[in-house]
């Protein structure tokens, strides 16, 4: 049984772990969308600004019907007193083309704003008023503002037999929807997800509206209400993680598209306050209140003011507990802070004393049997210290004894050279003379003794070198030796890097190539380590050590 829980742990503890990666990847995105409200409250203006222009420039009733259709549309979940102004203005350009169906269409959408800013009675007497079998064509318009405005009002109903008569109402209107309107359409999919989830049909309604979702693009007003939609049904299956994470992409949409009129946000902020996130609690409530009062929407505006409070309360309290904190830390700092000066301050006394009572033991020569047997210890690594010292000490005797020998050779190779030149000038052969000073050849085959000594003489120093610096490159292979040669000019380069060389014009004159070569051989290298390319001279210096 044990062995079960165990293994059934660490199945579901990467699951858990990707599930809260996920939704703070999606907070972090909600946080974004809040910091960059300028710019999509800036595309919103803009899209307004150009109907508005628009309108300017129309001459018939017709089109300006067609415009304060769109503006109504535009000002809906943004602005409901300029949405109910322009529903005003398209009903009377309505009725001025006499055509019905425009009539009604206007008539519905000012109901529907009615709604919003609670004008219940008004939005009843408007569609009381409405005979929609003169105009069949908009009867899933009528059936869905019908459906909404009494599901509303049974939020409000004033006593529990109202509430019932509202409920009522608004299943007859929804159950009008599913019966007039194909399974494939949009108000028949949202009044079948809205029965499944009142019916406790959980999973059908997620398998429902979780393959709509992916249909729907970033631009579609719907995709917040099918994810707000998700969240309700997992807040049912109480899956309050996945009911978040719905949430907030819900949330996301609504303030991309700069609706003021919203629930997702509110119910994400209350969330949150439960779940103890204070401060983002509050950033979301505060934002929701402040684009409700935007909007005008007197209803979202009540909700939010009865939350509110709650959550400021919580917010006042946390800013109060971390400042009570921030004292507290403060004065047990300056407190520890002040023991810490005592004890600084009896301790310099103390080593004053020891050190007086040093002294005196040094004068006296009274050594303690345990002092006896530290310095042995002592000497003991002493003479390790020195035996290290005396095998480095004979290291640097070859190395500095094979140094002065080349030199004395070259010294005997140039007064050889300089008795060659002499003999030619006593015998007064010009051209040969020119020859040989111009020759390189005396030259080239002195630096290649020299770069050969180098060569043998560092690899006696790093016999490893090599492959060690062969594994600092991505591709081993990159170094490659000719025939009978110990290194190469990168090789050496980085050799002179390894022996503390690092400036590039002292490289360029100890091998005799340009600046830029160096620099050029330095880089491409640098560009193939297999680690930082930063750090890659760092590790350079490296080889040889333990470290």
């Amino acid at each position: 049984m044990h062995k079960f829980w165990t293994a059934s742990l660490l199945i579901l503890f990467p699951i858990f772990v990707f599930s809260q990666s996920e939704t703070n990847s999606l907070l972090n995105e909600l946080d974004a969308t809040l910091e960059n409200n300028h710019i999509y409250k800036t595309k919103k203006e803009n899209e307004i600004g150009k109907l508005k222009e628009l309108l300017k420039f129309t001459t018939t009733d017709l089109q300006k019907y067609e415009i304060y259709g769109k503006l109504f549309g535009e000002y809906r979940f943004y602005q409901s007193d300029s949405a109910l102004s322009y529903a005003r203005k398209n009903l009377r350009i309505a009725k001025q083309l006499s055509d019905i169906a425009k009539v009604n269409t206007a008539k519905l959408n000012l109901a529907s704003i009615m709604e919003t800013l609670g004008m219940y009675k008004e939005a009843t007497d408007i569609i009381n008023k409405i005979n929609i079998q003169i105009t069949p064509e908009i009867k899933v318009t009528y059936f869905g503002v019908a459906s909404s405005l009494y599901l509303s009002m049974s939020y409000y109903a004033a006593s529990v037999e109202e509430k019932k008569h509202y409920i009522a109402l608004r299943k007859k209107y929804s159950d009008s929807i599913l019966k007039f309107y194909p399974t494939q359409s949009k108000s028949h999919l949202f009044t079948t997800s809205n029965q499944l989830l009142e019916s406790g049909k959980y999973q059908e309604n997620l398998d429902l509206l979780l393959n709509y979702y992916p249909k729907l693009k970033n631009s579609d007003t719907d995709q917040a209400v099918v994810a707000y939609l998700i969240s309700q049904t997992y807040h049912q299956k109480k899956e309050f993680e996945l009911e978040k994470e719905w949430l907030i992409k819900s949330a996301i949409s609504d303030l991309r598209l700069e609706k003021k009129e919203y629930i997702s946000l509110r119910a994400l902020a209350f969330l949150l306050y439960q779940e103890g996130d204070i401060d983002r609690s509050y950033t979301y409530i505060k934002r929701s209140l402040e684009d409700a009062l935007f909007c005008n929407a007197r209803l979202r505006t009540y909700e939010i003011s009865k939350m509110m409070p709650i959550i400021n309360k919580a917010y006042e309290k946390q800013n109060e507990t971390n400042h009570n904190q921030l004292v507290y830390f403060l004065v047990s700092a300056t407190v520890l802070s002040l023991i810490l000066l005592v004890i600084l301050f009896l301790l310099f006394k103390q080593m004053k004393k020891l050190a007086k009572a040093k002294r005196e033991i040094s004068i006296a020569n009274k050594q303690s049997l345990t002092l006896n047997e530290e310095l042995k210890v002592f000497n003991e690594k002493l003479n390790e210290t020195n035996t290290t010292l005396k095998e480095a000490n004979l290291v640097k005797e070859i190395y500095i004894g094979r140094y002065m020998d080349q030199c004395s050779v070259y010294i005997s190779k140039l007064d050889g050279y300089r008795r060659k030149l002499n003999v030619i000038v006593t015998s007064g052969k010009k051209d040969e003379l020119v020859r040989a000073i111009k020759s390189k050849e005396f030259i080239d085959e002195e630096l290649k003794d020299f770069y050969n000594n180098f060569d043998k003489t560092f690899l006696l120093l790093f016999p490893n070198f090599i492959e060690d610096f062969s594994r600092l490159l991505t591709d081993k292979d990159d170094i490659k030796l000719k025939s009978g040669e110990l290194m190469n000019t990168e090789l050496r380069i980085f050799a002179l890097i390894r022996l503390g060389i690092s400036d590039s014009v002292k490289i360029s004159e100890f091998l005799r190539y340009s600046l830029s070569t160096i620099y050029n051989y330095r880089t491409k290298l640098r560009n193939k380590a297999a680690g930082p390319r930063e750090e890659f001279e760092a590790n350079v210096m490296r080889i040889g050590t333990n470290k």
